[in-house]
């Protein structure tokens, strides 16, 4: 593997991190100032301070290095910009390069196809879980836009890369579990354990998954990574009963693993006596 390559991927990623986080950051804007008829263009508006929203010039928006020259604050108000800014753009990026190094395709037609594909449904799953994270909601406008990707995917698949009925079938089924088993804890919660955005995020990741097995895993893992991230909080009380914990991020998360490694995780767990 070209060094070269990696070195592009992560520029890429990196670039691709940037954006999720302004794409956030305008996107709450145009939903909470509609009242007030203010629009934050998310394709031509300038790069703004999220405090004084001054504009910001090239030199503020390289990612993670300006906001560590500029030691974490606006260089115009010198208010405190969020350490998520530089986070998402580095976790972006290692999700890019992870994806270019795992990617259980080869390069030919079909596997680059599918990995731009992924690129841009990756960034879309980054943003939703960076949203949900800062405002506990996950937008049925990106959800919406994702189902439409992943659909776009599924229909490429079957017409140049002759997948048959089993392929819409396994995929029809990891939408059905994906989604199903958050449809069932949030009526039986009525909605105090899960929010409706949870179940639609379910069976969008079971869809893009495809495989019952996966969508299983994934709720699986998505729990471990919660309970490990809940603990901390626990143990210092900053986290009770009824305290609002974003599951999306770690759904996610889990999706982003079994899309790279889930098929050599099912033999693993097959080889051990683990069936799934």
């Amino acid at each position: 593997m070209s060094f070269l390559y990696i070195i592009i991927v992560f520029i890429v990623g990196i670039t691709f991190g940037s954006f999720s986080n302004a794409f956030v950051w305008r996107f709450h804007q145009n939903k909470s100032n509609k009242k007030k008829n203010k629009s934050y263009s998310i394709v031509n508006g300038r790069s703004m301070c999220p405090h004084c929203e001054h504009k910001l010039s090239y030199y503020d928006l390289v990612p993670v290095l300006s906001w560590i020259v500029l030691a974490g604050k606006c260089r115009y108000c010198h208010k405190r910009i969020s350490i998520s800014y530089p986070l998402t753009e580095l976790f972006t990026a290692l999700v890019f390069v992870a994806s270019f190094a795992y990617w259980p395709l080869k390069f030919n037609g079909q596997g680059i196809t599918l990995f731009v594909l992924w690129f841009i449904i990756v960034t879309g799953l980054i943003i939703l879980a960076l949203y949900d994270i800062k405002y506990m909601l996950l937008p049925n406008e990106i959800i919406i836009v994702l189902f439409c990707l992943v659909l776009l995917q599924i229909i490429i698949s079957l017409i140049f890369f002759d997948k048959n009925y089993h392929y819409i079938i396994n995929n029809i089924i990891g939408f059905v579990i994906g989604g199903g088993i958050f449809y069932l804890l949030f009526q039986i919660s009525k909605g105090d354990w899960i929010g409706g955005g949870d179940v639609k995020l379910g069976a969008l990741l079971g869809l893009y998954l495809g495989n019952g097995n996966l969508a299983i895993l994934m709720i699986f893992i998505a729990s471990i990574i919660g309970t490990l991230f809940a603990i901390p909080g626990l143990i210092k009380r900053n986290i009770g009963p009824k305290s609002q914990i974003p599951y999306g991020p770690y759904l996610i998360i889990a999706t982003i693993v079994l899309a790279l490694f889930g098929s050599s995780l099912i033999k693993w767990l097959i080889s051990h006596g683990v069936y799934v």
